[in-house]
Order: structure tokens, then sequence, then C-alpha cells
């Protein structure tokens, strides 16, 4: 069976052991599926992340566990000769929200997410890619070609109920949420730089230099978080770069991508090419040893997870050693004498909503660490579930309902309790979209708490 990721990390599992339980077919891909061992931690309530759509349904056929029976069906020719396909599979992925919970988690470490878009990538070669999936998927393009009328359209749509109606019939968008609005003015304008390509004005740098990966979201969408950790990072006295493209990069002017509204629909081909164009930019500061620094959980670990899947190369090892999310990088300096200079904030108390991509790869640590440098300041890591949006998933008519009832299992109470004078941190976008939607309260980056208490 062709593939299309690569799936050598799993090419020695079950070797020599008859009860591994691999599929006929599928090859490596069937050994990341074959490694859950039916242990049901996926099939229960309370702390941690896994596995949110069981939790609001209660049913054991939306956990990962049950997913991975539908694919061992599937690649032991059950379910046919198209089996990516087959509607069982589809309504056991339905509502998988690609939060890797069960990755952190589960005592195998089922990678679901990575199965999803292998799983998704076969229905999109053989049924086509669907309109909607296109738009989700290939947003960072069609942001960098379209963003001022894209603009307008999403202006418009929200004010007007009847066309929120309209793109719900046509699109399958919910009319029941606002779509998030694009800035007028991105991190770096694409014609109109006002500082030279790559470079922002951040001190002497005395602690050296800092490869800021600015992400789509980031960029067409809230800006301010990047200016806050650049404020941060260059009062930390770091010399901070902007990672743009490659000189030689055939489109020089777009924006670099992490590939993740592209694997999330499937889109792996597309993925690739945005991986090779984020590693051909990082070759300066890979060669140099220069720490690469994120901002949207999902993007940046991107680099430190699915890149070893699309075929990159071998500097994507050393990538993994130097990307770090803004407060893993923080928290790492702190440990070497990193002393931020911060004053109290009004209100002096938060609750903080970790992004699912950060609960699976351990980063709420650092996360505790740099909040607990602000004087007089008291916070509350809210214990829950995804929060339900996760990307397109909460802007999906069919999901809907969904998405709402995993944001309330946890988070959307927790924020409503929360004292009125109380920030409300959350570092991802889409966990920003739920928590304003569901709360009509406004979150923010930890980059934007640290630089309102710098001095």
């Amino acid at each position: 069976m062709k593939t299309f990721l690569d799936w050598s990390a799993y090419d020695t599992y079950g070797m020599g052991d008859a009860y591994a339980g691999i599929p006929a077919t599928g090859g490596n891909y069937a050994k990341a599926v074959a490694v859950c061992m039916n242990n049901h931690q996926c099939q229960r309530d309370g702390k941690g992340v896994m596995c949110p759509s069981y939790r609001i349904t209660g049913d054991p056929a939306h956990s990962t566990g049950a997913r991975v029976k539908a694919f061992k069906a599937a690649l032991n020719g059950e379910f046919g000769e198209q089996p990516f396909i087959h509607p069982d599979l589809a309504a056991a992925m339905d509502l998988c929200v690609s939060c890797k919970g069960c990755k952190k988690e589960c005592p195998s470490s089922v990678d679901m997410t990575l199965i999803k878009t292998e799983y998704l990538a076969h229905r999109n070669d053989e049924l086509g890619v669907p309109r909607r999936a296109k738009l989700f998927g290939g947003l960072p393009e069609w942001l960098h070609r379209y963003r001022r009328p894209l603009a307008a359209l999403v202006r418009l749509r929200n004010a007007s109920p009847w066309l929120a109606g309209l793109v719900e019939r046509r699109l399958g968008i919910s009319a029941k949420r606002p779509i998030p609005e694009i800035v007028s003015q991105p991190v770096f304008a694409e014609s109109t730089e006002s500082h030279t390509p790559g470079v922002l004005p951040s001190g002497r740098g005395q602690r050296g230099k800092v490869a800021l990966f600015v992400d789509t979201f980031t960029h067409y969408y809230t800006p301010e978080v990047a200016e806050a950790a650049i404020a941060v990072l260059t009062a930390g006295g770091y010399a901070v770069e902007v990672l743009r493209p490659a000189a030689d990069d055939a489109e020089p002017e777009r924006p670099l991508c992490c590939g993740r509204t592209y694997l999330s629909q499937g889109m792996v081909d597309a993925a690739k090419l945005e991986g090779k164009r984020v590693m051909a930019a990082l070759a300066p500061a890979l060669a140099a040893g220069t720490p690469i620094v994120g901002l949207e959980p999902s993007c940046l670990l991107a680099l430190r997870d699915e890149f070893y899947s699309l075929s990159l190369g071998p500097d994507v090892g050393q990538l993994g050693k130097q990307a770090f999310l803004f407060e893993e990088f923080l928290m790492r300096e702190g440990n070497k004498g990193l002393k931020l200079d911060l004053k109290p904030i009004p209100g002096g108390k938060a609750v903080v909503h970790g992004h699912c991509h950060q609960k699976a790869f351990g980063a709420m640590k650092s996360m505790k660490k740099v909040l607990g440098w602000i004087p007089e300041f008291e916070f509350e890591i809210v214990d829950a579930s995804c929060c339900g949006m996760s990307g397109s998933f909460g802007l999906e008519a069919e999901h809907y309902e969904a998405s709402v009832k995993m944001g309330e299992l946890a988070l959307l109470p927790a924020v409503r309790s929360a004292p009125a004078d109380a920030t409300i941190v959350a570092d991802g976008f889409s966990c920003r979209h739920q928590i304003k939607d569901g709360t009509g309260r406004d979150a923010v980056h930890v980059a934007v708490l640290l630089a309102r208490a710098l001095v």
C-alpha cells in the first residue's frame, strides 16, 4: 500500500512478536495502528486530554481504541478494496479533533492525529479534496494572495445572518459562529516592509540571537502576539530575527507556513512543500545553532513532530533540538540566568488554558515557570481536555454542537467563573477563539501578558 507520510519510525514495531496484531496491509502505517494494546485508557473521564470525543458522548465508538479497531478492519480487508472511503471508518473518525492526547496519555502512545492525516490523504486521493477542505487547508495561500478581499468578505459575513446562512449551506461553515477577522496590517506587509526583510529592531542582543517563527495565525490574525514576544525577548537581551523565506524561495514574499492547516485536511503534498520552504529558511539558523522560537503551539510543535513524517531530510533531527515554544525558551534561558525585569500587573491573577499540543508535549511546566516570574501574581491552570475548537473543527456546521460540548466540559465554565479582573491566558489561536465565542471574554497569549508586565 502506498502511503503519503513516512512511517519508518515504526519499522521495527512488533518484530518477533506473534501477538503484535499488525494488520495484513499497510506496512509501517499498519504498525502505527497496531501499537494500541486495548487498555481502554482512552475510555475514561477525569484529568488529562484524552479522549475529548469519548468524554462528550460516553460512547466507546468515539474513542481512540475504537478508531484503532476500525483501522485494523480496514487494513485487514474487511472494508473492501477502497477501505478509506468506507462509511464505518468515516463514522469512527468523525469526531476526532487531532488533539494528540492519545500520543501523550495512552501507555502505547497511539498517534491518532498522524494516523488521521494519512487516512484523509487517502480519502482525498480517491474522492478528491472537498471544497471546504481546500478552503481551510489552503488558508495560508488564500491569505497571502487575497487578504484584503477575504478580510472584507469575512466582516460582511459576520455582520449578516443571511450571508452566514448562505455560507453554511454552500460551504458547511457554521452560521452560529463568527469567523476570525483578518487584521489590516500583518506582522510584515507583503509589499511594503518597513524593516529589513527578516530582521526587526531588537536591541544589542547581549544574550545572543533568536530566530522567531511567526506562523500564519499570528501573522494574519494576531500580530500583537509577535510584537509582544519581540518586546519580551528584546528586554531579555536577545537580538530577534523574524524568519523569512530563503533568498532562492519561489515565493519570497509569501510568509512561511508549518503546513499544519494542510495536514489537518489530509493535503500532505502541500504540507511537504511548506515544510521544504521552512527547512530552507531555517538552514542558516540550524547551522549556527540559533534557537528557533515559535508562538502558536500547533505550528511550532509541527516542526518537532510531523516534520519527521514529511521526508524533509536529516536536518529535521537538529530542528527538533533547536525549536522551542516561547515559554519553553524563556524557561531554558531562565535556568541559565535570564532575569526579566517585571512588575505586578492589574488584577494580579490569571486563569490559564493549555493548548492540547502544549499538554501533549509536556510544555505546560514552562508556562507555570514563566508566569511565576511576575511579582504578586496568582494563576490557576484549568484542568481541561480540548477546548473544542481544534482549528477548523468548531467552524464546521456538523461539528458545532460537539465543539461547544467539549468546551463546556471544563474550560468555558472555568472562564465564566473567573474574577472579572483576572486575565485569561491561552496560547492557542483557536482556543482563544472558542473562549471568546463561548464566554465573551478575551484571552491573551502568554507573550502578551509578559509584555504587559515589563518594567
